[in-house]
């Protein structure tokens, strides 16, 4: 059993792959709700009013952008950089372009790996069963 301190209040908690407790994970979870439905409710509004409304850091929602779990319409003026060129996106870490050159480049390299041979020993090493 992994045990670890939550992030955010600092206490002990059984680590599950998450680095905040399930009481702090919950609060956040409300947290995105509360940000959800006022980007809905007020879809011209800035991040900064979008975080200062609801108490939550610039930071935080950027994360949730970033996680795709936040997106937001091209007129709502609010943006992220991609991480790779910098182009402001909406939602996402990359733009269109660079996830496209690097699907290409991840294919090229698949595409170009050395196929894997067959060794003749274990050809000869199977297993035969002998006709009735």
């Amino acid at each position: 059993m992994d045990v670890r301190n939550c992030k955010l209040c600092n206490s002990l908690f059984n680590y599950d792959g998450n680095s905040l407790c399930p009481a702090c994970r919950k609060k956040m979870d409300d947290k995105f709700l509360e940000v959800r439905q006022y980007i809905y409710d007020n879809p011209t509004a800035s991040m900064t009013v979008v975080a200062e409304e609801n108490d939550v850091p610039i930071q935080q929602i950027k994360r949730w952008i970033r996680e795709e779990r936040l997106s937001f319409s091209k007129d709502s003026g609010i943006s992220i950089e991609c991480e790779k060129c910098g182009k402001p996106i909406l939602t996402g870490r990359y733009c269109t372009e660079c996830r496209n050159n690097m699907t290409h480049s991840l294919n090229k390299l698949y595409a170009s790996a050395a196929p894997v041979k067959k060794d003749k020993k274990s050809e000869s090493a199977k297993m035969r069963f002998l006709g009735n």
